[in-house]
């Protein structure tokens, strides 16, 4: 809702700029026809009058001439002003919305399913396509060993993700406090190291960690990040764990309740005589 807020405030000011535009070009057509009745006012004086009065006239007709055109040239250059700062406007309201867009996309997806196979093959499509990560990995905690274990890869192999203890290092860090992690400078990891992410999301519900998504490296294209991708990290943190933490479940009561159906229709079957 914040979100919109913003668009909507934008949209009112990009009228708001437009109106003022409008104001200024009527403010000088209002000029424009005062200078010019007072050149009229002139040249009736002129014929009226002898030469030497006749020049005096045609060089104040002149000077107020001069002064019309450079009024009209400032007024044009603030027009002009502000018509780039509505296309600057337009095109940021453009692209909020985009982005807008993209988050209701990605959230909507991520609840679309309750297969736990399905849930992480959208994350990690949104984490590729939207955020533009080219290596990482999701991992979720495993509460038998109070480790984070992989569930899904990407850019490298299953076999090459660590398994972190809770609290040890980066990424056990942010999923022991949940809180996000950013490296300070993109650039500087050039070796893939486990353990030295450029990126770690935690995935939380609420206040309780289930998971992180750790990022190693971005696509050749993607410099840096811009605050659709901070708003994506923010419903990754959220929405991704609820749908992961969901879908486990599912998957896992699916199982159960087919193991519990096997067994009751072996004691249904009659002893062969």
């Amino acid at each position: 809702m914040d979100k919109e807020a913003g668009i909507s405030n934008k949209a009112e000011e990009f009228i708001q700029m437009f109106k003022k535009g409008e104001e200024f070009t009527k403010e000088i057509l209002r000029e424009n026809e005062k200078l010019r009745f007072r050149v009229a006012q002139l040249e009736g004086a002129v014929e009226r009058s002898g030469d030497e009065t006749r020049t005096k006239l045609y060089e104040e007709r002149i000077r107020l001439l001069e002064l019309e055109l450079s009024t009209i040239r400032e007024k044009f250059s603030q027009v002009e002003e502000e018509n780039k700062d509505f296309a600057s406007k337009y095109i940021e309201v453009e692209e909020e919305n985009n982005n807008l867009a993209n988050l209701y996309v990605a959230s909507y997806q991520l609840h679309s399913t309750l297969d736990f196979s399905e849930v992480l093959r959208i994350v990690v499509e949104i984490v590729i396509n939207l955020i533009g990560a080219e290596r990482f990995v999701v991992m979720l905690i495993d509460d038998k060993t109070n480790e984070l274990v992989s569930v899904a890869t990407e850019g490298l192999q299953a076999s090459e993700a660590p398994r972190i203890r809770i609290g040890e290092g980066t990424i056990g860090k942010v999923t022991k406090d949940g809180e996000s992690y950013f490296a300070e400078d993109l650039s500087a990891i050039n070796k893939f190291n486990p353990l030295e992410p450029i990126v770690c999301i935690p995935l939380k519900i609420k206040e309780h960690v289930i998971g992180a998504i750790v990022i190693y490296k971005l696509l050749t294209q993607k410099a840096g990040f811009n605050n659709v991708d901070y708003e994506l990290f923010n419903l990754l943190a959220g929405h991704a764990a609820t749908a992961i933490f969901s879908s486990r479940l599912y998957t896992q009561s699916e199982r159960k309740l087919t193991t519990i159906q096997g067994f009751l229709d072996l004691l249904k079957e009659k002893p062969k005589r």
